[in-house]
């Protein structure tokens, strides 16, 4: 059976609200999560020094926040495939 959940391989803060991620297949890019950071989980992460301490969390193949605020890994390949499509339409 295929596996259908995308698995990020490394994810780095670059800065402000954003963060590159590669997922175990190739697929990688940057994308900036501030237009999500709002509701009583994301809000907090308004500050960039808590948003900057994300982390890697393997057993659910996601990044989360020490207030355990996290984002599904299928949204965040959504997010990164997304942007890379329109950029590719643009040039």
């Amino acid at each position: 059976m295929k596996e259908t959940t995308p698995k990020i391989a490394e994810a780095r803060y670059a800065g402000d609200y954003r963060i590159w991620l590669r997922f175990v297949d190739g697929v990688e890019g940057e994308i900036d999560l501030e237009s999500l950071l709002w509701g009583p989980m994301f809000l907090p992460l308004k500050d960039k020094v808590l948003f900057a301490q994300f982390q890697l969390y393997p057993e659910h193949s996601t990044i989360f926040w020490p207030n355990d605020a996290d984002l599904a890994p299928e949204f965040l390949y959504d997010r990164v495939q997304r942007k890379h499509r329109s950029q590719s339409a643009a040039e």
